[in-house]
Parts: C-alpha cells; structure tokens; sequence
C-alpha cells in the first residue's frame, strides 16, 4: 500500500501566507484611519478593530481575489483571535478582584446575567439565530466588540454573524457615548452615580472615558471601575457558554473540546499574573500584542463575510440591540438606587 507523502511544513506556510498578508494589510489600512481619526476629530469614534471589519468587507465587495486566499483568511479569523483571548488573561490579577467592594461586584454580576439573559431572549423573539442572539446579549451586557469577538468561537458563530453583531454594537455605543451624559440632570445623578451608570453602559474602557470625562474625574474613576469590573464577567460567561455549546450536540465531548484552549489560557496568564510571575510592563505588553492580534482578526472577518447579506440581516440586529442597551441603561439605573449613588 503507498504511503501518503507528509506535508512539507513550508508547503503550509505558502498556503496561508497569502490570506494572512491580506489581513495584515487591513489591520494597517485600519490603524491608519483610526489615527487619521483622532488627528482630525480628537478621538476615536470608530476603534480599528471596527474599522478593520469595514475596510475588510469593502474589499471582499469590490474586489474579487483568488481561492488561494481563503486558508490564510480563515487561519487569521480564529487561530490570532484565540492567542488575543490568552494574553487579555495577564490584564486581570485576583489580588485585585479580592479587593472590590463585594455588593458592588455582585449588583455588577447580577445586572450582567439579568440583561445576558432578558437579551437574548429579545433577540429570539425578534427572529435571530440563537448564535446572533448571543452575539447581542453578550456583546451589550459586558464589552461591546470584545465580548462578541471572544464568544464567536465558542458558541461557532460565522463570519457574518460576527460582522453583524459588531457593526450595529458599534454605531450604537457611539451614540451612547454622546447622549449618556444627558442623564446627570435629568435622573439626578451624583458624579458616583454617574460613573457605575457610564461603566455599565458604555462598552468600552476608551467610550468610557469618553462619556465621564465631561462630569467629573470622580467619574472617570468610577467608571473605569466599573467598566473593568463588567469585563471580567467576560470569563465566566464564556466558560458558561463553552459547556452549554458542548452539550448542545446530546453527547458529551472530550474535556479538551468542552473547555476551549484558550479559555485555559486565559486563566493560566491571569494566575500567573496573580501570583507575580508576569510583572505590570509585561501584562501592558501583552495587552497592546492582544489588541494588535484582535484587530487583525477582525480584518480576516472581514475579508470573509458577504456583506450584502450582513445588510440583508440589518433591521431586526438593529432593534435587538437598541431594546437590549435600553434594557441595561434601566437596569444600570435601578442598581444605582439600591448601592444609594444616586445623589452626592
């Protein structure tokens, strides 16, 4: 019987380099127009890893490319993603979880899982796949592009899933960012107050900052907080999310596929972290080598959705979203009542 030749390692490489080359110059294109952005406007209203999505859709529309491209494509969609995933572990210490105040992480925790779940269930009622739904829910109850980037490969979700997700998320934590100080007078919120309502909402550290900075800096800390506090409900929910999708199928899978490599990875860095064996330069590193490994994924999602049928899909992601943020905004707000920061 003849032997099936091995496949040459560099054979593996030339498959992939030129979709992988591909992504890399959209993540540059991105970048790009993310600094063209904050020199002509002050700040970064559309972050690259959004872009990266845009300016990868746009070339998949208008040009038309080679097969050849595909594996390269596909190999930075996941493999960069999940190597982010890890390294985000090292940002998170648990001598500094142990140190929050524990009612304010648990109304956190509990406003989380409460808008998770009551999202979710808006998308299904609105018609969404069960992934996209999840996508929203996610992506709205803790950390807007993030989040959604970080479940995607978990719960299996498409490359226009994804796209789609983050598209309508995007756009519409840009308006909160700009109506959500609006809110000070109208609710009577104490700066405090106003910093658990911003970190609550807001769906990203920078929109944060953003939507606290004209209150106060008592705000901005608060916020930031807070902000962090909803990020680290990230883990859990994914982990969660990884066993539920592992049964979906009626028979149980091996640990490795229950437990996904780089959610032991995450944990791995974030004990690591904890125990000081990654000081704070590292894990600053590490974080920035995260972001630039996000954002490049995000261009390989990109260059792989079909964007006429992210379009097609538009209106009801749409009000899924809106009614979702809305329902976090009150929940927010209700939260800020019971922890009394609702006025000085």
């Amino acid at each position: 019987m003849e032997k099936t030749p091995k496949k040459h390692p560099i054979l593996g490489i030339r498959t992939l380099a030129p979709g992988v080359l591909l992504s890399v110059l959209v993540s540059v294109l991105a970048l790009a127009a993310e600094r063209i952005e904050l020199r002509l406007t002050g700040g970064a209203w559309i972050e690259a890893l959004v872009l990266a999505i845009l300016i990868g859709s746009l070339v998949r529309l208008l040009l038309r490319r080679p097969e050849a491209f595909d594996p390269g494509i596909a190999f930075s969609a996941k493999y960069f993603l999940e190597v982010a995933i890890v390294l985000l572990g090292a940002g998170v210490s648990a001598a500094a979880i142990a140190g929050m105040g524990l009612p304010l992480i648990a109304a956190i925790a509990a406003v989380v899982a409460t808008v998770l779940v009551a999202s979710y269930g808006i998308g299904r009622g609105l018609g969404l796949s069960r992934r996209v739904a999840l996508l929203v829910a996610c992506g709205n109850s803790i950390c807007g592009n993030s989040a959604i980037a970080a479940t995607a490969p978990v719960i299996h979700a498409d490359a226009e899933d994804v796209a789609s997700s983050i598209a309508f998320t995007a756009v519409l934590g840009m308006v909160t960012v700009l109506l959500l100080p609006a809110l000070v007078p109208l609710l009577g919120l104490s700066a405090t107050g106003y910093g658990v309502m911003a970190g609550m909402t807001v769906y990203a550290v920078p929109q944060v900052l953003a939507a606290t900075a004209p209150v106060s800096a008592l705000s901005i800390q608060i916020g930031t907080f807070v902000k962090l506090m909803r990020v680290l409900m990230l883990g859990p929910v994914v982990f969660v999310l990884s066993l539920v999708s592992g049964k979906a199928g009626g028979r149980r899978p091996a640990l490795h596929r229950l437990v996904p490599w780089f959610i032991l990875g995450f944990l791995a860095m974030l004990f690591a972290r904890s125990f000081g064996l990654i000081d704070a330069e590292l894990a600053a590193t590490m974080s920035r080598a995260a972001t630039v490994l996000t954002i490049l994924s995000m261009a390989a999602l990109g260059l792989g959705i079909d964007l006429k049928r992210v379009l097609r899909a538009g209106p009801r992601v749409t009000v899924a979203v809106v009614l979702s943020l809305g329902l976090l905004v009150v929940a927010s707000y209700a939260m800020v009542l019971m922890l009394n920061l609702a006025t000085a």
